[in-house]
This record gives structure tokens, sequence and C-alpha cells, in this order.
């Protein structure tokens, strides 16, 4: 089977950084190629026109048309001459698009366009209580509707999208993947007290509330270190330009001098310091079905996550993890705490998060569930 990705980001050196909607296309794409499938990646708003290949993955860079008021527009054409070239050589079977500002809205493809749930524009604006851009909920409406099929990759997207959309759009749940042969633990043991929160540093992520839960943290444990890492980015609400400086003086003055801020590491960096984390926090209030998550759970790190919606398809709470509302600070807390000071708690924990990515969130399996979904859509 021949599928193709477009997508506005993938993460490699010469298509530029990604989140999580490229990551998890990586990831399926590295395993539908070890099941002998072929993959094209068709990303947009690249700074020119270019074709590589690389481990048996085709790539192909699409600069965005510049014209004042019709540039989206006439992307949207420049990218379906291109699907139905690739399709008309035989080149590809079925092209997936994210949901993510409804870029397929006006992309009238001669094969099957699958649209993958992960988190609208129109989602995380609902989550994060912000009203969202009538352009952007219009675009992807009409892209959800025009699409043959949907994927969402939790069971809570794919209903709140029908929800905020007004649709009937019947969808199948196949999850985000991540390579476990990567992403494994180790035998290593830090012997450093280490709270570790990995991802985009923004209000909607509950990191204006980690402070708060932290400085709980502290008083009670005064060598415990948090660790954060990931792209600080700015803050819609109050206009700031910069998380991390809102967070800053949330921090007790004694907590803040446990606390340390990387930036954006590198996919190899980010590993290690998993590896040496004690526990791991999330605590969220907008996400679809978060890879972060997945990862520290595959390198069997006990996880401290929020309980909002897609949460209960992560994490059995008390089982492989513990689930608490990001404004259940003391809660949050305490509950870090308890596994600071029981480790054999914290493998336990660590040994049945592996058990459940294994058999649910592994490359291999989602790209077997994602070929049986394809192969539906071009025999129909």
């Amino acid at each position: 089977m021949k599928i193709a990705f477009l997508t506005p980001e993938y993460p490699h050196e010469k298509t530029g950084s990604a989140g999580g909607i490229g990551t998890s296309i990586l990831n399926l794409s590295h395993g539908l190629v070890a099941l002998g499938h072929q993959v094209i990646i068709l990303v947009y708003g690249q700074s020119e026109d270019a074709y590589f290949e690389e481990e048996n993955i085709q790539y192909y860079k699409i600069k965005n048309i510049k014209i004042k008021g019709l540039s989206f527009y006439f992307t949207q054409k420049k990218v379906e001459r291109l699907i139905n070239k690739l399709y008309s050589e035989h080149k590809i079977d079925i092209v997936e698009a994210p949901d993510w500002t409804g870029f397929t809205a006006f992309i009238n493809p001669k094969c099957p366009l699958v649209i993958r749930e992960n988190g609208s524009d129109t989602y995380f604006c609902h989550l994060d209580n912000r009203p969202v851009k009538f352009k952007n909920k219009y675009l992807e409406k009409r892209a959800l509707k025009k699409a043959d099929a949907i994927i969402a990759v939790s069971h809570f997207t794919g209903t709140l999208t029908n929800k905020l959309f007004q649709l009937k759009r019947p969808f199948t749940v196949i999850p985000n993947a991540i390579d476990t042969a990567v992403f494994k633990p180790s035998i290593k043991e830090s012997s450093k007290q280490t709270i570790l929160y990995f991802g985009t540093l923004i209000r909607k992520k509950g990191l204006l509330e980690l402070p708060e839960i932290f400085n709980l943290v502290h008083s009670k444990n005064k060598e415990v270190e948090l660790v954060l890492v990931g792209k600080d980015s700015p803050d819609v609400f109050t206009g700031s330009k910069s998380t991390w400086s809102l967070m800053q003086p949330l921090f007790k003055s004694s907590a803040m001098e446990k606390v340390s801020y990387l930036g954006a590491v590198t996919y190899e960096d980010m590993q290690g310091l998993i590896q040496q984390a004690s526990v791991c926090v999330f605590p969220t209030f907008a996400e679809a079905l978060p890879v972060s998550w997945i990862e520290a759970m595959a390198m069997e790190k006990p996880i401290v996550a929020s309980n909002v919606g897609w949460a209960k398809e992560v994490i059995t709470d008390g089982d492989n993890g513990y689930l608490v509302h990001p404004k259940a600070h003391e809660l949050y807390a305490s509950r870090i705490i308890e596994l600071l000071e029981n480790t054999s708690k914290q493998k336990e924990f660590g040994k049945e998060a592996r058990v459940k990515v294994v058999s649910t969130f592994s490359t291999l399996v989602v790209a077997k569930q994602s070929v049986a979904f394809y192969k539906t859509m071009i025999t129909s």
C-alpha cells in the first residue's frame, strides 16, 4: 500500500521542528515502512519546493504561494495538483491529513482522503476556554465534512469534535504511537530525586498550575528538583511573550532554586532526561492523546497526569499512574510525594505502564490498525 501524509510539520532537519502532529506521523510512518508499505510525506509551509528520500520514506517540501488574501486557497490548490499527480502516477493510494486549521477544506483529491483528529483549533480553544477564529472553525468543519473517513486518536477527541461542529460523522479510534524499541527503560538509576515535565510551556498544558504544585512538594521535600523541558510560548490571555516569565514569580524563592528550565532539547537528549526522572508530571487541560505521556510510560516512569477527558484512555488511575485534576494542587502534590517516598510503587507503576504501551501504543500495533482501516477505504 502507498500512503501519503499531508502535514504542516515533520521532525526532520530538512523540514524543521515539529510538535505532536509531526511526531505522531513520524512514528506511524516508520511502523508502516516496517510492515512493507510505502510512505510519502507532504510538508507544506516550507521555504522551498524540494524532494528527497531517506530511510525508504519520500519527502516533498511544499512552498506556500504568497498572494495577499488568497495564499491559503492557492496553496491548497497547489497541494491538490501534487496529490492528484502522484495518484495518477500510481505513487499513492490514499492520503491522510490532520484536522488542525482545516487545510484540506478546498482540496479535492482523486484518491480517498482521511482526516486524523489530533485536535483542531476549535477543539483546543474549547478546552482552553477561549474563542476560536471564525475562519478556522469554518475551514475545520468543511474539511471534516468533505473527508472520506475520520480517524480520532481518542474516543474523547472524536466525540467532542462531533459535538463542537454539530456533526454526526462516524469515526474510528486509532491512537498515536511510539517506537518502544527507542523509548525503553534503562537499567541505570539516578541517585537524585527529579520531577520532570516535558512539552511546550503553555497555559493549556497546566504550566501555571505546576509552580503551585511544586511549592507544596518542596515544602515536604527540600531536595527534590523540578526539570522543565520544551519550547517557551506566548500566553494568549495576558499577552505575555513568555509563559516561563509568568511561571517564575509563582514559585516560592526556595523552591525556585530547585527548578531548572532547559528549553527545547533533541529527541536523543530527551530520552536521557526521561531516564533520569523519578516522576513525570503532565498537569494539562488540553490534549487529544499525548505522545509525551506514552513516551514516559514506555520508559517505565511513574506519571502523575491530568484526569481530564482523554486521560483514562491512556492511564488507569492507581494502576499504571495517577490522574488528578490540575487545579487540585494539594492532591496533585501528595501523589507526587507518595511516589517519591515509595520506590517500589514507582517501579510497579512503571512496569504496568510499559505493558500498556507495548500492547496498545507501539508503532507496529498502531500501524497494523491503520493499514486495516486504509484497506477498507481503498477497496470500498
